[in-house]
């Protein structure tokens, strides 16, 4: 069972193998459809958009919210500031953790119903596990950031999480938050696989903000590979990102 539907700005796939519970699915893209409405900046009735506004004081925030904003904190901290959801102007924007945590969360609704083969793509980052309807491993292709119709590199995360931050889909939307707002413009596409999407994903955030040294942060962390293409069209790939392409 396959099915796409348009949610928190992008379209986010659910493929089940096999028959699947058309029950489950509703309540999976239910819980997406709950997320956007907490975490959407784009949505005036949504609790970021209210905490922004100051409507919300803070011992009334979600456990939720509660989370998720602890969890950019850390990331902040983990990544030497690189990761930062406080904009210049104050208000707090989580959308560059919220979808991988909440990617991760509709995971753990699959599992729990012990469903054991399935694949989540939301707007390109994906968490997948088991195998897929032809019994093999799922596979992800890395689409090449100056052709979208070419892929320039298959990868099988085996049940890892895969995010990838770029400019060459939504343009130039990521910023040194060390810097004076400075647009990211050497690279164009760094591919992260971690332990679960929602580490991929945070991590994938800060090091794009770090520019051609995002590859090298990926190197010395534990736990996560990158691939990365600069502006030049040339990749580097952490040292054991290839164990994933095989």
């Amino acid at each position: 069972m396959r099915e796409t539907r348009l949610l928190m700005g992008m379209p986010i796939t659910l493929d089940i193998r096999g028959a699947g519970d058309v029950t489950l699915v509703d309540t999976v893209f239910e819980y997406f459809q709950g997320v956007d409405r907490r975490f959407s900046t784009y949505r005036s009735d949504s609790e970021i958009s209210a905490i922004n506004r100051g409507d919300v004081s803070r011992q009334d925030w979600s456990g939720e919210m509660r989370e998720v904003l602890a969890l950019a904190e850390r990331t902040k901290n983990e990544t030497g500031g690189y990761f930062d959801i406080r904009k210049p102007d104050g208000s707090l924007d989580p959308s560059g953790i919220v979808k991988g945590w909440a990617i991760r969360n509709a995971a753990g609704i699959l599992n729990r119903a012990c469903v054991g083969d399935f694949f989540i793509d939301a707007g390109g980052d994906i968490q997948s596990c088991g195998r897929n309807a032809s019994g093999l491993d799922w596979s992800v292709g890395i689409r090449n950031p100056f052709n979208a119709a070419e892929i320039i590199k298959i990868v099988y995360p085996r049940g890892r999480g895969i995010a990838t931050s770029g400019t060459y889909v939504r343009g130039q939307h990521i910023y040194n938050p060390l810097g004076i707002g400075d647009p990211i413009t050497e690279i164009v596409s760094l591919t992260v696989i971690g332990e679960d999407v929602c580490e991929a994903d945070r991590f994938a955030t800060a090091a794009f903000a770090m520019g051609r040294d995002g590859i090298l942060f990926l190197e010395q962390a534990t736990g996560l590979e990158g691939y990365m293409v600069d502006s030049n069209g040339r990749a580097t790939q952490t040292s054991y990102f290839g164990a994933f392409c095989q």
